[in-house]
């Protein structure tokens, strides 16, 4: 954010010191908010010029003064300029700083995104998926790899990412890492989440990803058939879990239900649909939105397979759990 900067220099009547001397103040004043600091100079109330600023330059030392005054106010707008160049929201905050010589410890991007990432993981459960966690994980852990592959460092200070770095980045997913397009697009989709905080926090005022470019290539899914589908019914598998897991793929399919969705079906969610019969009555994981699925034979044969398995009647679930990967 960048605001109006103006300086002043004005004395103070109410400290005139025994030898008659009145103390000069700046005031700065940026976006309304106001900066008084003294200059360290002082003079006689009436060498002052009070609608000038500076003092009647009748001897050497008035004119060293307002030679001085000059050299603090160009100082002031030096700094604006600064910030401007190096991205610096131009704030009250950030100009007080400056001009009473407060540092202020640059924010880092691996330390901004591993505290998205703690905050994000704390709900998972209530408001995301582990899922969308995992991502975000590893698209911290491409950053890094990044960091220490370009820059031979561990972290950088956010106020340096720039359209170079965000190109420089996809270069690496793609080569270095062998991303496919899809993949390096959704990492740096996942990437661009921690520059809109910062974007949002003023902690950078200019968006890297203003300029850029990039699409999802749509990918050519391949469907079953539906002998395929019926060979992988008529299956024989001689292992519980493979059984288990065709007959939860065979569910996701007559449901149209992703793992995470079929995985989480009670008994609860079954009602009676417009049609007499048994549908499904469940909020999408991803969606949030409310979806009634009617009940085929195939999916209900599968519910009433596994009706009385003791982890389905220990748990309410319609299907036994297993994670995604098994």
């Amino acid at each position: 954010m960048q605001n109006k900067v103006s300086v002043l220099f004005y004395i103070k009547r109410t400290k005139i010191s025994a030898n008659g001397q009145t103390p000069i103040y700046m005031r700065v004043t940026v976006g309304g908010k106001r900066i008084d600091k003294s200059t360290g100079e002082s003079v006689e109330e009436k060498r002052w010029i009070a609608n000038a600023g500076k003092t009647k330059a009748s001897n050497e030392e008035c004119k060293r003064i307002n030679d001085y005054l000059d050299v603090l106010k160009t100082q002031v707008y030096d700094y604006r300029t600064q910030f401007i160049r190096e991205g610096i929201p131009v704030n009250y905050d950030n100009i007080k700083n400056k001009i009473f010589g407060i540092e202020e410890r640059p924010l880092s991007l691996v330390e901004i995104f591993s505290d998205h990432n703690k905050r994000f993981k704390a709900l998972v459960g209530k408001e995301f998926a582990a899922a969308t966690l995992q991502r975000y994980e590893t698209t911290l852990k491409h950053t890094q790899q990044f960091l220490k592959w370009k820059y031979n460092k561990s972290d950088i200070d956010i106020r340096n990412i720039d359209f170079g770095f965000i190109t420089e980045f996809e270069f690496f997913l793609r080569s270095e890492r062998n991303c496919a397009n899809n993949s390096a697009v959704k990492y740096l989709k996942n990437f661009g989440k921690i520059i809109k905080i910062c974007l949002n926090n003023h902690w950078i005022s200019r968006d890297p990803f203003a300029n850029y470019k990039s699409k999802l290539v749509e990918v050519d899914t391949v469907f079953l058939t539906d002998d395929e589908l019926q060979t992988i019914i008529d299956k024989k598998f001689f292992t519980t879990r493979l059984t288990r897991v065709r007959d939860a793929f065979i569910f996701s399919c007559f449901t149209g239900l992703a793992y995470i969705d079929a995985k989480k079906v009670e008994d609860s969610n079954v009602i009676k649909g417009i049609d007499g019969g048994n549908w499904l009555s469940i909020m999408r994981q991803k969606t949030k939105i409310k979806c009634n699925i009617p009940i085929l034979p195939q999916a209900q044969y599968v519910i009433d397979k596994y009706a009385n398995d003791p982890e389905t009647l220990n748990t309410g679930r319609l299907l036994f759990t297993l994670s995604n990967q098994r």
